[in-house]
């Protein structure tokens, strides 16, 4: 195919990408940033957009966050492709503090607390959920026993605490990039169409002239 990539990306290429993408994650800001400002619609639509990928950052849902995000960009008429590109907010630089934020917000207004010992990490929380997962997964076709305890352990002590905490600091931060996000984007908006009528009257002025000395060729004749 014409469009097809020459040098396809080994899987363990993309996975250092999605970690530090090349160029850095700096100039994978920039781009998102002169994306966004190229997109179309008013301000205030791309802006929502904008709003919706960065409160999706803050959920737990993570590998979904493109499909929450354009869910709630939808219900709140935002632009979608913002939405997408603002989910770029969430990166292996801010999950943590994100991750962080989240849990304890979603601990405190919870009353719960987060157990810690030599085997009660957030890592072995993790671990233990996903082992239950390939467990019971196999139980289904053996005569093993189904074991919920790691994925009951998880889901009260980590998704729910997250889930919950995730959205009062979500709704702040997206709020926040929201009402930076609109006068940035009318400002490019505005001097873009600036220079556009500049071009346009250039590309006029041009062509009286051409027209202009067209016709005094055809009198000199």
């Amino acid at each position: 195919m014409v469009f097809k990539r020459r040098d396809k990306k080994s899987f363990l290429q993309a996975v250092a990408d999605g970690i530090y993408p090349k160029g850095g994650w700096t100039r994978a800001f920039h781009y998102v940033r002169h994306r966004l400002r190229r997109l179309p619609g008013t301000p205030e639509f791309i802006a929502r957009g904008v709003w919706a990928g960065v409160f999706t950052t803050f959920t737990p849902f993570y590998g979904l966050h493109f499909v929450i995000a354009a869910i709630i960009a939808r219900t709140i008429n935002g632009n979608l492709l913002a939405a997408l590109l603002s989910t770029f907010f969430g990166n292996p630089l801010t999950y943590l503090p994100i991750g962080v934020i989240a849990l304890k917000t979603g601990h405190f207004l919870l009353g719960t607390e987060f157990e810690e010992g030599a085997h009660q990490s957030l890592a072995s929380k993790f671990a233990n959920a996903g082992a239950d997962l390939w467990h019971n997964l196999i139980a289904l076709f053996t005569d093993a026993d189904m074991d919920w305890h790691g994925l009951s352990v998880f889901y009260d002590e980590v998704f729910f605490p997250y889930l919950v905490g995730g959205v009062l600091p979500g709704i702040v931060a997206a709020t926040i990039c929201y009402y930076l996000s609109v006068p940035v984007i009318r400002a490019y908006q505005k001097r873009r169409a600036a220079h556009i009528r500049k071009k346009v009257a250039k590309a006029r002025a041009k062509a009286r002239s051409f027209v202009a000395q067209h016709k005094e060729d055809g009198r000199d004749a």
